[in-house]
C-alpha cells in the first residue's frame, strides 16, 4: 500500500510550503467578504498563511493577501482579520498539535 500523498501549499507572505493543515486559510467569499476560514472548505477564493502573527504582518506590509485573493483588501478589513488571526491562532496551534498527536 503506498503511503498518503499529503497536499501541500504555499504562505503568500513567507513562501514557505507546508501541510495544508499546517497553514490558516483567508478566503474571499463569492459576496466579497474576506474572512479567516479554519475549516479549509469554505467557498470561495483562499490564500493560506503560516499559524504566526509575524506572517500575517509581512502579508499585511508586502499586500500579499490583495494579490493571492485578486482583489484590494482594504486597511479596515486587514486590521480585522488580524484580530481574528490573534484570536483564532492559540486555537489553531492546539488543533495542530491534537492532530499531530492522533498520527
Amino acid at each position: 500500500m503506498r503511503p498518503r500523498k499529503i497536499p501541500l501549499r504555499k504562505c503568500v507572505a513567507c513562501q514557505q510550503m507546508l501541510a495544508k493543515k499546517e497553514l490558516i486559510r483567508v478566503v474571499r467569499t463569492p459576496d466579497e467578504a474576506v474572512l479567516i476560514d479554519l475549516t479549509g472548505k469554505k467557498a470561495g477564493r483562499g490564500a493560506y498563511l503560516c499559524g504566526k502573527v509575524s506572517c500575517f504582518k509581512l502579508a499585511k506590509k508586502s499586500k500579499a493577501l490583495d494579490r493571492a485573493l485578486k482583489q484590494p483588501v482594504s486597511t479596515e478589513i486587514y486590521d480585522q482579520l488580524e484580530q481574528d488571526f490573534i484570536a483564532v491562532e492559540d486555537e489553531f496551534i492546539a488543533a495542530k498539535d491534537r492532530a499531530d498527536d492522533d498520527e
